[in-house]
């Protein structure tokens, strides 16, 4: 075990130096073909989480810049007024609000969701951008371990109770989960709250990101006769308010090589724009292309078979029914 954890971080390390930094995106973008971003969404509905700050802020204000209405999903409210009025300001769209709402609260999700649904309106795109990385064990009010309250646990209720505004928005409606390179250390596992062994929060990290492509590939195979695209994806290695606090080492020692909000944005507003048939639902996404979920040797790819069990935990500790 010592051996392929070792394994798994020297490929990743390697992986992510040469694709991840400001580097990697730049000589990606080649690629990019300008009018994919140039899309106009008026009028479709769009909700972002932990928007008031780095890749969720920059996408929010990128898809109200491109006449979207959206919805800003804010812990805090003086934070999240602050983006909501810069937004508003750099954009000149008035069709952008704040929703207060703590994302590793299931009773707070909750009574989001159904704030929202009372506007009985569609919505055409979900971003699941909102996510920590608490590196000392911290536990919610309601009994859950911190990073997967937020990362998976929150992650999941919202998708699973914003179902019907999605349905409304259908063939249009899709979700995009913000995950990230890490999870290409760790494999799929039943221990949700690192209950075993002491605890390492950059590791939970990955195991929860390794949950949220794992997950987003099962909603695509359970929902797909309700047209509805599912895609998660890797921002990349972004300089960020959460990457300087939770990783200050990593965040220092690649100073001036780490990419921009805007560009680890990129995948995210690109997903939201794209022709539904431009996509494959339940695929991994980095740097407007599809990306390989495991990497080679790494032993990852047979623990996706422990989803049906994962979200059968999901489903019972956040009292969902589907």
């Amino acid at each position: 075990m010592f051996l392929l954890k070792t394994w798994r971080s020297t490929a990743f390390g390697l992986y992510g130096y040469l694709n991840f930094t400001k580097s990697g995106f730049i000589e990606h973008s080649k690629n990019f073909k300008a009018e994919d971003i140039q899309i106009r969404i008026d009028g479709k509905n769009c909700i972002v989480t932990g928007a008031n700050s780095g890749i969720g802020f920059a996408t929010a204000q990128g898809l109200a810049s491109r006449g979207a209405t959206v919805y800003l999903v804010c812990r805090n409210k003086e934070r999240g007024e602050a983006a909501l009025s810069h937004i508003k300001s750099s954009t000149g769209n008035k069709n952008v609000h704040l929703e207060v709402c703590d994302l590793s609260s299931i009773s707070d999700i909750k009574s989001f969701a159904s704030r929202f649904a009372l506007k009985n309106e569609p919505l055409h795109v979900l971003v699941n951008n909102a996510g920590v990385l608490e590196n000392n064990r911290v536990t919610t009010s309601e009994g859950h371990e911190m990073n997967f309250a937020v990362n998976v646990l929150g992650t999941y209720a919202m998708t699973e109770l914003l179902l019907p505004s999605l349905e409304k928005a259908v063939p249009d409606a899709r979700v995009i989960t913000v995950a990230s390179g890490g999870m290409y250390t760790a494999p799929l596992t039943k221990d949700l709250q690192f209950s075993d062994g002491n605890f390492n929060g950059v590791e939970q990290y990955a195991r929860n990101k390794r949950v949220q492509v794992a997950l987003t590939e099962k909603w695509a195979e359970m929902y797909k006769n309700k047209e509805i695209g599912f895609y998660s994806m890797h921002p990349g290695w972004a300089e960020t308010p959460g990457v300087t606090k939770s990783l200050p080492d990593f965040s220092k020692s690649f100073s001036g090589k780490l990419r921009t909000s805007e560009e680890g944005a990129d995948t995210v507003i690109w997903l939201a724009l794209q022709p539904k048939e431009k996509l494959v639902s339940g695929t991994f996404y980095f740097d407007r292309a599809e990306a390989t979920k495991h990497l080679m040797f790494a032993a990852t790819k047979g623990s996706h078979a422990l989803i049906d069990s994962i979200v059968e935990d999901l489903r019972s500790m956040s009292g969902i029914s589907s």
